[in-house]
């Protein structure tokens, strides 16, 4: 839940994406930020910076909620299955085995962000958007675009998590830890992972900074305030599976 919770409201906040991805469809019409925010608003109003919100709340919010549960889940499987491996490897196992699952959920909803975003006429969201892709591609108009963005997700999210555990297990977060941690985290854990995730524009990097940060942030934070530890680390969360049991 609180992946879901943090992962869709952040992308919630960054609807206006839709001048990302008008640049990467059409580079010579939207060639800058400035005179692309220009001609979106020109041509078709401020609401139009809004299309595909419901794709991304509840699109984003799923997978986020399948990248984060289920990195918990794998990191403590892996552990308790390979103890001989070290701390990375589990890390990016199960990182990479989370968004295999989490971009698989996301894929149907991206595909509709898309195409209203960048087709104007093709619907105006996810009611209207899923039946017609239905009725016109079938099922797999939905995951078209699944493979590319396993190439894309997977590296990134590998990182992002390894990075941000190697961080916590290096002791680089003191007093502060549950309110302060994830957003150092995921500000240093950004700079070594944005290079492998989409390199557009300035725009999605600036996105994708706040994006990362307040993600980690809110996910904590609700996981404190729900009675769980902070992230991070292995051992601590194997102790607890074996208190309960």
């Amino acid at each position: 839940m609180g992946g879901m919770i943090s992962a869709g409201t952040t992308h919630l906040a960054i609807t206006p994406d839709v001048l990302k991805v008008s640049m990467q469809v059409n580079p010579v019409k939207y060639n800058s930020i400035p005179s692309g925010f220009s001609t979106l608003l020109r041509e078709h109003g401020h609401s139009y910076l809004w299309r595909g919100w419901s794709g991304k709340l509840l699109g984003y919010g799923v997978q986020g909620g399948c990248r984060f549960g289920l990195y918990e889940y794998f990191k403590t499987l892996y552990n308790n299955v390979l103890p001989n491996n070290n701390r990375t490897s589990i890390y990016f196992l199960s990182s990479a085995s989370a968004q295999i699952f989490a971009d698989m959920v996301v894929c149907p909803f991206e595909a509709i962000k898309v195409r209203v975003q960048t087709q104007p006429m093709f619907a105006k969201g996810l009611l209207d958007g899923f039946p017609k892709v239905n009725r016109n591609e079938g099922l797999a108009g939905f995951h078209m675009g699944l493979f590319p963005l396993w190439c894309r997700n997977l590296p990134f999210s590998m990182v992002m998590f390894s990075t941000f555990e190697q961080l916590v297990e290096c002791g680089c977060f003191f007093s502060l830890q549950q309110q302060s941690q994830e957003c150092v985290a995921g500000c240093e854990k950004h700079w070594v992972c944005w290079s492998l995730h989409q390199k557009s524009s300035c725009s999605n990097h600036d996105s994708w900074t706040c994006v990362i940060t307040l993600q980690w942030f809110f996910y904590d934070a609700i996981k404190v305030l729900s009675g769980f530890p902070t992230s991070g680390g292995v051992q601590k969360l194997v102790d607890a599976t074996k208190v309960s049991v």
